[in-house]
């Protein structure tokens, strides 16, 4: 992380706490069921970075995984291993991992990509702790809905794309819901340019989805039945 994100996080990391640890309050509760079946059960050993309160972490743990969840801000990490998340806990940063090369048969890196200045950094150092036979298994926002807005909350409601799609840009708000607040901050970009860092980095996409809400669960998020708000990806090294 460059200081600039490592003091957003860590400014916001009781936020996030809060925001991500209650069940059923943000978009990923909805999602879970999708990535679930995605990522499959198993028993490899896997490295989740960026694990905040450590709720991706608890979900792989619960497939089998035996999972070793860093995150470069001390708070989450202490958060994740309160809520006995993972085998293992660490506090360390993604563009400089603490492995030897290849320790990991997986990585997880569930919508940390977007939130670190030097994605490149961090790929190069998922392929290093890569056994050759591992993948990665991303979540990103997804590049075209982080452009743009629905044009209001009606269900068929206008996706308004503002500017270009291409090039890369900050983002900084925050967003307030059911009397908890968050401030996200991080990095848009087109998809091209997560394609040419995994290339760069020696990792194939092997397989990508645009995952669906269940809205069962979460029927306000009718309009991400139209327009996805995520993309997953598995990646190999070549």
């Amino acid at each position: 992380m460059t200081d600039q994100d490592r003091r957003h996080w860590r400014r916001v990391a009781q936020q996030w706490i809060s925001w991500a640890g209650t069940p059923g309050h943000d978009a990923f509760w909805a999602f879970l069921p999708a990535l679930r079946d995605f990522v499959g059960a198993g028993q490899d050993e896997v490295l989740e970075i960026g694990c905040g309160e450590g709720r991706v972490a608890r979900a792989l743990t619960a497939l089998g995984y035996r999972v070793t969840a860093t995150d470069a801000v001390p708070a989450m990490v202490e958060a994740a291993a309160t809520a006995r998340s993972a085998e293992r806990h660490l506090v360390a940063d993604a563009t400089a991992l603490p492995f030897a090369a290849a320790s990991f048969d997986q990585v997880m890196a569930y919508n940390v990509l977007m939130d670190v200045a030097d994605m490149a950094a961090v790929l190069r150092e998922v392929r290093r702790v890569l056994r050759p036979s591992g993948q990665l298994v991303a979540s990103i926002v997804h590049p075209f809905r982080d452009r743009g807005r629905f044009a209001g909350p009606e269900p068929e409601a206008d996706f308004v794309l503002k500017g270009s799609y291409f090039g890369r840009v900050r983002f900084d708000g925050i967003e307030e819901r059911d009397g908890k607040s968050m401030h996200f901050a991080g990095w848009s970009q087109p998809l091209e340019t997560y394609a040419a860092a995994l290339e760069q980095a020696g990792l194939a996409i092997i397989s990508l989805r645009e995952p669906l809400p269940d809205l069962a669960l979460a029927p306000r998020l009718v309009q991400s039945a139209r327009v996805p708000m995520f993309l997953w990806l598995k990646a190999r090294p070549t």
